[in-house]
């Protein structure tokens, strides 16, 4: 089942550089938070002994056409913000490392009905877990004009998120918004030719973004990382824009998202975590060439300190 679905899903980005930073013993427990095509995953079991085990993450039902048939392999359809619940619930209290690749699959991106891309019409969904109500329609027919502006400028970083927004807002009130070309036909106009595609692309992930409430449950997933991670136990994640990559690099280097220092009587910063890669990890030419999907991609790689 594994070989037939593969090729649906991304090639797993940085995976020897992922998988080294793991550190992995072969009798320990793992996480994959973000199982998709299965890539990393597949590669996590291949360094565990018997007594190893792994459970992998992943809300959208598509992903569970590339489950293993393995006895050490548990996948848990969930969000990967409910990491500590369901840990508790397969009876798993510490874990001996974490691996997130935060990337959008490419099979998310060539199924035009999902509404991921402006590169096919479809209608304007977005929902990774397609069980979810909010859908990228909802936030642009249904937010007022303010709560639009914001989103398209704080998670598309978009300098002209207000004039989207008010755009957005009066084209709704003649007739609603449902699909992709309806929705590119009106904000079009507002973006130069030579950087329209770079332009669709940040309002397509603040869009997205929303719809997934992405960054809480980034938040949720890495404070919960620092719970049940064992002392030496190792945090591992691929970022791949500034937003996600600020998060992951304030909780290693502080401890907390927010990249608020406490430090000691002496000044020293602290931290549950030692950085593994002082210096972020990003792929090669090669890589990149091989897979253009890994050319933001950030790798950064911590250890839990002894409590």
């Amino acid at each position: 089942m594994m070989k037939e679905n593969e090729q649906t899903y991304h090639v797993p980005v940085l995976l020897g550089q992922s998988i080294e930073g793991l550190n992995i013993e072969p009798a320990g427990i793992y996480v994959d938070v973000t199982f998709g095509g299965g890539g990393h995953s597949k590669e996590i079991l291949k360094h565990l002994g018997k007594n190893g085990r792994l459970l992998s993450f992943d809300q959208d039902a598509d992903a569970e056409r590339n489950i293993m048939d393995d006895k050490r392999f548990t996948f848990v359809r969930s969000n990967f913000r409910y990491l500590q619940n369901f840990l508790r619930y397969y009876g798993v209290e510490q874990i001996d490392g974490l691996l997130a690749d935060l990337g959008v699959s490419s099979h998310h991106f060539d199924e035009s009905e999902r509404g991921f891309s402006f590169r096919a019409d479809g209608p304007l969904d977005m929902r990774m877990n397609k069980r979810a109500g909010l859908t990228a329609a909802d936030v642009v027919n249904d937010y007022s004009e303010e709560k639009l502006a914001d989103v398209f400028y704080l998670y598309g970083e978009l300098k002209n998120s207000r004039k989207l927004a008010n755009v957005i807002c009066k084209a709704r009130e003649k007739q609603k918004i449902g699909t992709i070309n309806a929705f590119l036909e009106i904000i079009r106009p507002l973006f130069n030719k030579d950087r329209e595609k770079k332009e669709l692309a940040k309002v397509f992930q603040a869009l997205r973004i929303e719809v997934n409430q992405e960054m809480e449950a980034l938040k949720e997933m890495l404070q919960a990382a620092t719970q049940v991670l064992k002392p030496h136990g190792r945090l591992v994640v691929i970022t791949y824009h500034s937003l996600e990559d600020r998060l992951v690099k304030n909780l290693m280097k502080t401890g907390n998202v927010e990249g608020k220092a406490n430090k000691d009587f002496y000044g020293r910063v602290n931290t549950p975590y030692a950085l593994v890669n002082n210096k972020v990890i990003v792929p090669t030419d090669e890589e990149i060439e091989r897979n253009p999907r890994s050319r933001s991609a950030k790798l950064r790689i911590a250890e839990k300190m002894d409590n």
